[in-house]
């Protein structure tokens, strides 16, 4: 029997918040799953009058009215989150639902929560509605993404219902991350008909650039390198594959060429995909370089990201 699966859901009560929910059906989410639903009063709330040191008669009305201002948005935000439970609870039988609001930055008060809750998985919406608007940095979204100690789902969520098997592209190189990235697709409880890309990216020629201390001629790097990697990630996409399959679901594994940034959303783009999966490592001196791959899929994608983490 698997374990319980412990999920919390940033809710603000926006469209986008409530395409996160309706996306969570197409996530693979079994029944056995504890859910924690947080809102986030982005105000700051003052002090009550017994904790300050000057006496009650001292403190500015302008306090007064800012702290009973808060408490109000602080129970609104809680309102919101406690009608996102009421849904759930409806669309999803056995689940175990509860809601809680607090004052804060919105990034940093879901991690904080998250902090206290020890979630498997985050989920937050996106509020980007082009490709500029999901590149905005400082987003709650993109910081959580970056700070959280847990896998991370940025659910970009269909506002109308869609009855279709999802489609699912995950990114694998052999590392123990997208290892970890496919197990977890396994685990889950997925309806028939679920078809999964098992994508690799032979981007040759920007690994034997940065891992030499000699650059040498590109043109005599090319076609050798090409085929030894291209091997080397049909093997690990193919064993992904299988592994997949061995679940239930209908995978293909496919070996593509270019930067793994730009090609994974090009293939989920191609294919109309539901949701990316993609492991968060991004320590080594080639990643450092280019950036994250798991944070450029993950602020650019048309569909739904998650960013697995052990």
């Amino acid at each position: 029997m698997k374990e319980t699966m412990k999920l919390l859901i940033a809710y603000d009560g926006s469209q986008c918040a409530g395409a996160a929910l309706n996306d969570l059906k197409r996530a693979g989410l079994s029944r056995e799953t504890e859910v924690l639903i947080v809102s986030v009063a982005d105000v700051w709330l003052p002090p009550p009058a017994s904790e300050i040191a000057a006496a009650a008669e001292m403190v500015p009305p302008s306090v007064r009215i800012s702290r009973a201002h808060a408490i109000e948005t602080e129970e609104h935000a809680l309102a919101l989150a406690q009608q996102a439970s009421a849904q759930l609870q409806e669309r999803f039988a056995g689940w175990r639902v509860s809601a809680v609001a607090c004052h804060d930055a919105p990034w940093w008060g879901i991690l904080k929560q998250a902090e206290k809750f020890k979630p498997d998985l985050i989920v937050v919406g996106s509020h980007g509605r082009g490709a500029l608007g999901r590149m905005v940095l400082g987003s709650t979204s993109q910081r959580v993404t970056t700070e959280a100690n847990c896998s991370v789902r940025i659910a970009r969520g269909l506002f109308a219902e869609d009855v279709a098997p999802p489609r699912l592209v995950v990114g694998v190189d052999g590392s123990d991350h997208s290892d970890l990235t496919v197990s977890r697709i396994a685990e889950r409880t997925w309806p028939a008909g679920t078809a999964v890309h098992v994508v690799a990216f032979a981007d040759v020629v920007n690994v034997a650039i940065f891992s030499s201390s000699e650059c040498p001629p590109v043109s005599g790097l090319m076609p050798e390198d090409y085929e030894k990697e291209e091997t080397r990630l049909r093997e690990f996409a193919t064993a992904a594959a299988d592994k997949l399959r061995a679940a239930g679901l209908l995978a293909a594994p496919i070996v593509r060429r270019g930067d793994p940034r730009r090609e994974i959303l090009h293939e989920a783009e191609r294919w109309g995909a539901d949701c990316v999966f993609v492991g968060a490592h991004g320590h080594t001196r080639l990643q450092k370089i280019l950036g994250s791959v798991s944070q450029w899929v993950a602020s650019r994608a048309h569909c739904s990201v998650e960013v697995v983490r052990a």
